[in-house]
């Protein structure tokens, strides 16, 4: 267990959060949650012991073993890829170089051969001889093949180096895991891998992270900083945003009954302070109201940027044509043979298993590669603005966020590139900080801000909402919708591309297609989900025989008429509902008027008390049936959507 008493933290004039006191109890896994800026990382760099927070304190277990995500892979970048992650329990490995430089001198001496039989039994007590296939398992299930384990980690791309520092932490088998964005450099099959891992894991777990599907899937309980504190839901994700919106219902009743008090009170002070008779209870309601103290609600952190992508003109009608496209790096075959058309306005997701290819193409067609054949062949007029997975490649060190936008655009007056910059939330001394200390949400939005600048009609967009709040994933998703440009998008976040794509791209090992229509219609075509994390193999399609295929269709035209029957049921409940909270106001305005407390209006009193309570019950009721009508509705549309 970890107790955190009065815990504050400021970033600047901003209060993350102030006298905030929690536990983390063993066997819990925690996802830690918040809008860019709030202090998630913060809080983890805190609890690990890197950062000193301003006042309070945190007592540990005296025999605590902390797991964090290494971030420095420079460090074993001429290490082999299986060592790096052994290099994870120190003692360990320390007692396999002794043993390796014995053996490797030859001829031992007695005492040579006492210190291997000591070292044999400091690696069977560390689990030694299990070490390199159970660090191997780890790194096939984050997507690094057997066959390159042994190559050094200098071989692989800055996204993979990260899941070979994620194997390191986790074989390290801490106590408590505490990551930042593990998900983020992952293929769909990896997160499922990771899910199923930390589902199994015995220590505590407090991991940040956007994906709400991932969160949905491993968390426990929630700790959420918003409003200058943090506080701990139980609960998946789901279940945390039903409760606070719960407790934000719960705390505007509070505000209203305060205020409808405040209100009866100074009503009572007015009408009898002139009064003899009344005097004294007057100013007794008049102390009252001037100890009453007003319920404030502190700040949100969630704060949404202003994306809004407008093109200086339209293209030509076609955008891009593909012929033959292929790309290999050496031996390794990445893109065979993709031919495709793209018009002016179509809005295309491109999906498919990992390593097929999604990013090399996305490269390709932003003129950051050469493709190894074939030819791509752009429109009249065609304008890209390309938002690369990794934003190193675009945002380089040494510069600010001010500076290196206004490098796309010196001509502009300063008032525009530092509204564009607020747009984005990067405001006050932040325009000016170092460019390499932005956090991964910051230097997404920083891109972003440069797309707006420049205005392309078209969009090349890879893993775009890669460390992003939900609050700026919303945005994004509503500023992509609405733009009259073209875009070709690559994520693995079904949500987001649910809500633009207008075709799918369709990347296969024995080929590909290009689906003119929306996800869910592509979906009941294909029968295949690429961003369902229950498939084990999304490339190994399922043969359904005509006969089961009338089956299914009959049996979602039935789950169809269902759906439907519950709707129209729900919507008639709210409607009750909605009649019900009326009526229940009406009886408070009642209640409300000082004259019902007469004597003479007791009996009067007593009926509208009881019609009152009558309503409530009913209320309670109707809530109740509507909200099992919800679930069972949403549980239909799951099997529908399955």
């Amino acid at each position: 267990m970890i107790n955190v008493n009065n815990l504050g933290m400021h970033f600047g004039q901003q209060v993350l959060f102030e006298d905030v006191t929690f536990q983390l109890n063993k066997g819990n896994r925690y996802g830690l949650v918040g809008a860019n800026g709030s202090g998630k990382s913060t809080l983890l760099r805190i609890l690990s012991g890197e950062t000193q927070a301003e006042s309070g304190d945190i007592s540990y277990p005296s025999s605590i073993k902390f797991g964090v995500l290494n971030q420095d892979h420079f460090s074993f970048d001429n290490t082999a890829i299986l060592d790096v992650v052994l290099m994870g329990k120190p003692l360990l490995w320390d007692a396999l170089q002794k043993k390796k430089k014995l053996i490797e001198a030859g001829d031992l001496t007695e005492e040579g051969g006492e210190q291997l039989a000591e070292l044999e039994m400091a690696i069977g007590d560390q689990g030694g001889y299990n070490a390199e296939s159970d660090a191997s398992m780890m790194l096939a299930g984050l997507g690094i093949e057997t066959n390159k384990q042994r190559d050094l980690l200098n071989t692989l791309s800055g996204g993979y180096k990260l899941r070979v520092l994620l194997a390191q932490c986790l074989f390290s088998e801490p106590d408590f895991l505490l990551l930042d964005e593990p998900t983020n450099h992952l293929d769909l099959m990896s997160i499922i891998w990771l899910e199923s891992y930390l589902c199994d894991f015995k220590g505590t777990c407090l991991i940040i992270s956007h994906d709400q599907a991932f969160l949905d899937h491993i968390c426990t309980h929630v700790v959420d900083i918003d409003f200058e504190t943090i506080k701990i839901y139980t609960g998946n994700y789901l279940e945390f945003l039903e409760a606070k919106a719960l407790d934000a219902l719960q705390k505007e009743k509070e505000i209203a009954q305060q205020e409808k008090k405040k209100e009866d009170l100074q009503q009572f002070i007015t009408r009898f302070k002139a009064k003899a008779t009344k005097a004294r209870q007057a100013n007794s309601k008049a102390k009252q109201l001037d100890k009453m103290e007003d319920i404030v609600i502190k700040r949100s952190s969630h704060v949404a940027p202003k994306f809004a992508f407008d093109i200086i003109r339209p293209s030509g009608k076609m955008v891009y044509e593909a012929n033959g496209l292929s790309k290999s790096f050496g031996d390794l075959t990445v893109l065979k043979d993709i031919s495709f058309k793209m018009e002016r306005g179509e809005k295309l997701a491109v999906i498919g298993v990992n390593g097929i290819g999604k990013s090399t193409l996305l490269k390709i067609l932003a003129r950051q590669i050469e493709p190894s054949s074939g030819e791509v062949t752009v429109g009249h007029e065609v304008q890209p603005g390309y938002c690369p997975q990794d934003h190193h490649e675009l945002i380089k060190e040494g510069s600010t966020p001010y500076e290196w936008l206004y490098s796309f655009s010196p001509g502009e007056t300063i008032g525009t590139i530092r509204g564009l910059l607020g747009r984005v939330l990067i405001q006050g001394d932040d325009i000016k900080k170092a460019t390499e200390s932005l956090s991964g949400g910051e230097s997404a939005r920083l891109i972003f801000s440069r797309i707006m600048l420049q205005k392309p009609n078209l969009l090349l967009l890879d893993e775009p909402t890669n460390h992003m709040d939900i609050e700026s994933l919303e945005a994004l998703s509503d500023a992509l919708q609405s733009y009259k440009g073209s875009i070709i998008c690559v994520s693995h976040d079904r949500s987001f591309i649910e809500r633009f794509a207008t075709s799918i791209l369709e990347l296969r090992h024995d080929g590909h297609d290009l689906f003119k229509g929306t996800y869910q219609e592509f979906l009941q075509f294909k029968g295949i989900d690429y961003f369902d994390r229950s498939v084990q193999s999304l490339d190994k399609r399922k043969q359904v025989s005509k006969k089961d295929d009338t089956l299914q269709n009959k049996e979602r035209r039935e789950l169809s008429k269902k759906v439907s029957r519950l709707g129209k049921q729900i919507t008639k409940q709210e409607l009750n509902i909605a009649s019900l909270e009326q009526r229940i106001e009406e009886a408070d305005t009642r209640l409300g008027d000082t004259a019902i407390y007469l004597e003479k209006n007791k009996k009067k009193l007593e009926e509208e008390l009881a019609s009152k309570k009558s309503l409530e019950e009913k209320l309670e009721s109707a809530l109740a049936e509507w909200e099992l009508m919800i679930q069972e509705k949403e549980k239909l549309e799951s099997t529908l959507a399955s």
